[in-house]
């Protein structure tokens, strides 16, 4: 569900009279909290208060407790609007806190004073008297929407703590932010629990460790991720992968500085639209100014202008891995899902008008490839188009409608459904994005491609055409994995460690049983590295040459996800065998096989 979708449906009023319910609770439970906001949000909603007392998640059973006894009063949630900004002010001061006036309403009256002119102010009142005469009321401003009855609220739970700041300011009181979720059914809220406990199982900073795949150190800094042997080995496995796929498709590789001088970001515009998301500058001694790229494509626009061009030449595709940094600030950054510094798999197309369908639809067939060879087939298209009311967006309007109208008849060519989302955007052009799913539901905005007719003209980008005039080329940015470590975060938590085959950093591990078995097992490994069958593949393989048991052996590298673990003792040394285990639970044991057995059934499955 998109985000506009997701606001004007049941669950989002679900989830915003479920805040007001836990607000109603700590107001009984509470006396003199302080409420400040509480809105739904993706995966549940919160509330910001101030409490004389402070909350503890061992609170929230007996806070979920008078929630459901609230909710079975079956209180009538009815809207209310204020004739006046004094009236509004006045149910603020004594209804909204139950007759405890300024005491309790500061967050309340700042929000009043912030309601512009004209614009109606509402509130939502909920009421009911319970059974033995007692008097139960909860009203607050609120622009909705919400349910019609507190009894529709039944299958919720109350999640964590955090601290925010009122109004996101450092500089204003800290305030208490109570996360909780609701859902329409309690197999729903079940469901949605699990797949909690199963993405901190999954969770690729955990993993990450664990396998020794990437470190973050302190003296580094945050979001800058350390890549450690076998993660190292990841990442190469995958460039690899796109690099073939690219040069099959006449992709050229370059690659550029990682600094550059201010004048380019200013010609590309990024100076006006990405300023803060750069690193501070820097100066030479001659008082230049540098930035660390945030971005690849001015480089390949300079690479394209060093020459001229003729419309034989075109189309152009240059490729880059390129590594860029974006200053994201602290709380922000998430492992290497969302880094300070990361690798793009960046391609620029720099076509004529005519090549401009075939080529975008060749971007996108390249994207599906890559996507399900690594595993990740299930997924979406979003036009993100220009926002009419944003000023961050450059180019003449005429270029962004021919953009856009270009990504559209290219999906419909493809047979592509596609959702659009206005204000998704780059700054310089429209783009499609695709919206992969994980293994628990979630969404992922992973490979994109966007079509640009305002970067060649900013930057006076020409080739001659047939008619012996210069023209102006049109460029196509498109980067299937979105980046490396964020793509690598994504599978590390899709696959749970588990990588297919293929991907996996160590394919085998070979375990002698006895320190006398160990120079045969270290032949054995060099002649597994050394193999390279139909596919060109050699294998990747560690020898586990420790003082330890067998079993141990086995469990720890069944731990580290490791695929097939080759045992080797006397008997298979004297029948030119090896026993083989798979990682499955337990490390599955699949008999005696000889070496070309085994390697014919690993060639078949990466096949």
């Amino acid at each position: 569900m998109n985000k506009e979708s997701y606001e004007q449906s049941y669950l989002y009023r679900l989830r915003h009279s479920a805040a007001h319910l836990m607000a109603q609770a700590l107001t009984e439970l509470y006396p003199g909290v302080k409420l400040a906001i509480g809105p739904p949000i993706e995966n549940g909603f919160y509330y910001d208060v101030e409490t004389t007392e402070a909350l503890k998640e061992e609170d929230f059973a007996a806070i979920e407790k008078r929630m459901k006894e609230l909710s079975k009063l079956d209180q009538r949630i009815e809207r209310k609007v204020a004739k006046s900004r004094d009236e509004a002010r006045e149910i603020v001061l004594k209804e909204c806190t139950l007759g405890q006036g300024e005491a309790v309403a500061e967050y309340k009256l700042q929000l009043l004073d912030a309601v512009p002119e004209g614009e109606d102010i509402s509130f939502y009142d909920q009421q009911r008297t319970d059974r033995e005469g007692t008097f139960h009321r909860f009203i607050d401003l609120c622009r909705g929407p919400h349910v019609d009855s507190t009894k529709e609220i039944k299958h919720f739970k109350l999640m964590s703590l955090a601290g925010a700041y009122w109004r996101g300011d450092v500089k204003n009181k800290q305030l208490t932010r109570i996360y909780g979720t609701a859902f329409e059914s309690q197999e729903e809220l079940e469901q949605y629990l699990h797949n909690l406990e199963e993405a901190r199982r999954r969770d690729h900073r955990i993993l990450g460790k664990e396998l020794g795949l990437f470190m973050f150190s302190p003296r580094v800094g945050p979001g800058l991720a350390l890549w450690l042997p076998k993660g190292a080995q990841l990442r190469e496995t995958m460039i690899e992968f796109l690099r073939d796929e690219q040069l099959k498709r006449g992709y050229e590789p370059v690659i550029t500085p990682q600094i550059a001088s201010i004048k380019l970001y200013e010609k590309s515009g990024h100076i006006l639209t990405f300023r803060e998301k750069m690193f501070p500058f820097m100066e030479d001694e001659e008082k230049e100014t540098y930035i660390l790229k945030p971005m690849n494509c001015p480089f390949h626009i300079e690479i394209y202008a060093s020459q001229i061009r003729s419309y034989r030449d075109l189309p152009i595709r240059y490729a880059e891995f390129g590594t860029v940094h974006r200053y994201e600030q602290s709380g922000e950054v998430t492992g290497i899902l969302r880094a300070r510094g990361f690798t793009q798999d960046d391609a620029h197309l720099f076509v004529t008008p005519d090549q401009l369908l075939d080529e975008f639809i060749g971007v996108v067939d390249i994207m599906n490839t890559v996507l399900r060879k690594l595993g990740l087939t299930d997924f979406r298209a979003r036009l993100g188009t220009k926002d009419p009311k944003s000023d961050k967006y450059v180019g003449h309007d005429d270029n962004w409608v021919a953009a856009t109208n270009a990504i559209m008849e290219a999906c419909d060519k493809m047979g592509m459904e596609y959702e659009i989302s206005p204000g998704d955007a780059a700054f310089y052009g429209p783009k499609l994005d695709l919206i992969i799913k994980d293994a628990l539901g979630r969404d992922w905005q992973m490979g994109t491609v966007q079509v640009d007719y305002n970067l060649p003209e900013r930057f006076g980008l020409e080739y001659i055409a047939e008619d012996g005039k210069p023209h102006r080329p049109i460029m196509i940015h498109r980067a299937p994995f979105g980046s490396l470590e964020r793509m690598i975060g994504l599978l590390t938590e899709q696959y749970a460690g588990a990588f297919p085959l293929w991907l996996a950093p160590v394919q085998v591990a070979v375990l002698p049983i006895a320190d006398r078995h160990v120079d045969h097992a270290m032949d054995l490994a060099s002649q597994l590295k050394g193999y390279s069958g139909d596919l060109g593949t050699k294998l990747r393989v560690s020898v586990d040459d420790r003082r330890e048991t067998l079993g141990k052996k086995i469990r720890e590298n069944q731990l580290q996800k490791i695929p097939y673990m080759l045992i080797l003792g006397d008997k298979d040394i004297e029948n030119g065998t090896v026993g083989v285990r798979s990682r499955e639970e337990g490390g599955k044991d699949l008999g005696a096989m000889t070496l070309q057995a085994f390697v014919e059934m690993v060639e078949k499955e990466m096949d």
